[in-house]
């Protein structure tokens, strides 16, 4: 009997990622028309949704700037809440993200931590391979079968007693999936993550979780509630699909976004029955500050570095998400402090613990919930932090009225610090490296005792991109410098010779550098700048396979 070779599709459909029998497994004809039916129910709205962000973009280059929406004061100022935290979530403390690859999958779930949110986003980089394997992979967690042999170590990685709730992040809206051509055009990137994800896996969290609560999600990137109402409608969706009841599904949104921080209520108002709170997506929060301000020259961010939350808009947007989510009776969640263990350099590494330890403990003081470690070594640490006196969640009891009156003055404060070539170097050194490794397959990286996912590529990105825009000063080695084409130009060839240097010569040849210096100093010098880098080195990702077309 030949051997299959190709996938089993659907009407109207093309599968254009390379054929494995793991994936022809999970890819029945059933779970493709699943996602089929959602991206011709929602496509539309989706493109309107995108087109309305494009035009609040061009209204913030012509001199506007996002504030609270006139139109939904009542919303704000109505006393609605969302629904009941299930019990099953309650807890949720020390939270730790990292992509849909097997082992990461497996350490993370013994972490220790609460949750553990399993991401298809900034983390990855999207290969059909990585993605879809990532679904395989999450199936098997979920049903407990998941594990890993570590062929060079001879050990066998599997799951424990007790292990972490899962969460999932799809894609955000804007990206595509090219590998699944549905109608003639790509798939919406979220709605195939979401839909295999929830095909597959629906049935046994109804079976686990007790009281039809589950699955699980964080979902990224929004910029107004009309996204937020489009997964809503997603939710109810797929729930009267499954025949469970209206709010199984519960999901935190990341407010990440610049004008998502105007839509707080909003969003928690549209996804009340489906709600789990909201997050503090800083490293994606400080690109959107530069994104939307990114022809304003007198909004000029200083070094990365510098960017902290205790910057009085970073803190602004903090305080008034505490305040917003603990109204409406759900969970404020904290963000990402980038630092990990260092190893072999135990100074370096207690002063990294140090940094963690502070910033989580200023999150748990302002009333947040939980918060995200981004490595294992770690949730300890975050876990003494966020003791709470025993209690799971600050919700009844950081009410955080003196945030009642922030304003949009206080949400767009401009930022203060240097800003110097030591920083121009540093963006550009991560930016090619991550780039470098993203296009290879691998989407969250450690450099220099930092992870760097996708968000913080685009800060790099962004701001290089800024600060050539508008010849930026900067304080120099030996005197000040102003950024311009000749200065980037010196700049990018000599951290190309240190990264070369940094990583050794037969590495850099196979790395893919080059290649990403290209796509990153495009992007850098552009007239425009493109909404997303990875958007732009997605078609470097794209292996078009023999079609499966009906």
């Amino acid at each position: 009997m030949a051997k299959k070779s190709s996938y089993d599709s659907v009407m109207g459909v093309e599968i254009r990622g390379k054929y494995d029998e793991d994936f022809a497994g999970f890819l029945t004809r059933e779970a493709l028309q699943f996602v089929v039916e959602l991206q011709r129910e929602f496509r539309g709205r989706v493109r309107y949704a995108m087109e309305c962000r494009r035009e609040a973009q061009r209204r913030f280059d012509l001199g506007a700037s996002p504030e609270f929406d006139p139109a939904t004061k009542a919303v704000r100022e109505g006393d609605w809440v969302c629904a009941p935290v299930p019990p099953a979530v309650a807890d949720r403390r020390v939270e730790i993200t990292g992509p849909v690859e097997r082992k990461m999958i497996i350490n993370a779930l013994n972490s220790g931590a609460k949750v553990f949110m399993a991401d298809f986003e900034d983390s990855l980089s999207p290969t059909w391979g990585n993605l879809m394997r990532g679904q395989v992979n999450l199936r098997d967690a979920v049903n407990g079968t998941i594990s890993f042999k570590d062929e060079a170590r001879n050990r066998v990685y599997q799951l424990n007693e007790k292990t972490a709730t899962l969460f999932v992040r799809p894609r955000g809206w804007h990206l595509p999936e090219a590998h699944l051509i549905i109608d003639g055009e790509p798939a919406i990137g979220c709605l195939v993550d979401f839909g295999l994800y929830f095909f597959h896996n629906h049935a046994r969290f109804r079976a686990t979780q007790g009281g039809g609560f589950g699955p699980f999600f964080y979902l990224p990137k929004m910029e107004h509630s009309r996204e937020a109402k489009i997964w809503d409608d997603v939710f109810d969706r797929a729930e009267k699909t499954a025949g469970i009841a209206r709010g199984s599904i519960r999901a935190t949104v990341l407010i990440e976004t610049l004008p998502a921080a105007f839509q707080m209520n909003e969003i928690l108002h549209e996804l009340r029955d489906h709600s789990l709170g909201l997050n503090c997506g800083r490293w994606d929060y400080i690109f959107s500050y530069l994104k939307t301000f990114r022809a304003h020259p007198s909004r000029l961010l200083p070094d990365r570095v510098q960017v902290a939350m205790t910057q009085p808009f970073m803190k602004s947007y903090s305080d008034l998400l505490v305040f917003t989510c603990h109204r409406r009776g759900v969970h404020a969640m904290g963000g990402m402090a980038a630092q990990i263990p260092i190893k072999n350099d135990p100074n370096a590494d207690s002063a990294a613990k140090d940094l963690v330890r502070r910033d989580k403990l200023r999150e748990a003081r302002a009333g947040h919930d939980g918060t995200w470690a981004a490595h294992p070594g770690l949730v300890p640490l975050i876990s003494e932090a966020f003791y709470l006196a025993g209690k799971p969640n600050q919700i009844a009891t950081a009410k955080r009225e003196d945030a009642a009156e922030i304003a949009a003055e206080d949400l767009l404060a401009p930022p203060r610090g240097r800003r110097s070539v030591a920083g121009l170097r540093l963006n550009t050194r991560v930016g090619i490296q991550y780039l470098a490794a993203w296009l290879k397959g691998t989407g969250s990286v450690p450099l220099y005792n930092l992870m760097e996912d996708a968000a913080t590529a685009e800060i790099s990105r962004v701001q290089n991109w800024q600060w050539l825009r508008w010849a930026a000063e900067l304080d120099g080695e030996a005197a000040p410098a102003t950024v311009t084409k000749e200065l980037f130009g010196r700049v990018m060839e000599e951290e190309m010779e240190r990264i070369r240097s940094e990583v050794g010569s037969a590495r850099f040849a196979s790395g893919g550098f080059e290649e990403a210096a290209r796509i990153f100093a495009r992007q850098c010098m552009a007239s425009e700048l493109d909404d997303f880098l990875t958007l732009d080195a997605y078609n470097h990702l794209v292996e078009i396979h023999p079609k499966c077309a009906l």
